[in-house]
């Protein structure tokens, strides 16, 4: 069983900020939600599977509260998400949140600046690997909050904002 911990070590915690999904679905799903939409995992140990169902193979053990993952699919039960490395499987809803965060995925610091301009002052510098709340996209930038600071960062920058499909 392959385990997800070392991809995922230096993530950092933080605050959480309930983020509604926007829109209608287009095609009928079984909670109602459209998608492809983003959510969290509400635990520190969540079971990766590669099915819809306990017994289908544990494929390994999410262990990063708060990791932003992306709904591509969903049954009553269960949802296929696809995580911020780019793997798909299977969890139990009960194991998702939708309060919405962000994951900086690149090798720097992302400046989270003061205004939703390149010209602003930086008000902090979220690190590669670490996580921030999503409080609101507009315009290209998205607003998030970590450690009781809070910043503009370009959508771009950051994994959880993106609308299309993230895996394939």
């Amino acid at each position: 069983m392959k385990r997800r911990t070392a991809g995922f070590a230096g993530v950092l915690g933080a605050g959480l900020l309930l983020a509604g999904a926007s829109g209608a679905a287009e095609r009928q799903t079984p909670s109602g939600l459209p998608v492809p939409r983003y959510v969290s995992l509400k635990f520190d140990r969540v079971n990766a599977r590669a099915g819809p169902g306990d017994d289908h193979r544990l494929m390994w053990v999410y262990r990063v509260k708060g990791l932003p993952v992306q709904v591509v699919a969903e049954t009553s039960e269960w949802r296929r998400v696809c995580d911020p490395e780019g793997s798909l499987v299977w969890v139990h809803k009960r194991t998702t949140d939708g309060r919405r965060m962000v994951m900086n995925t690149g090798e720097a610091r992302v400046t989270l600046l003061r205004r939703p301009r390149p010209d602003a002052r930086a008000a902090a510098f979220l690190n590669p690997r670490a996580l921030a709340a999503l409080d609101r996209c507009e315009k290209g930038w998205c607003r998030v909050h970590v450690d009781g600071v809070s910043g503009w960062a370009k959508e771009g920058d950051l994994w959880g904002t993106a609308q299309a499909p993230q895996c394939r």
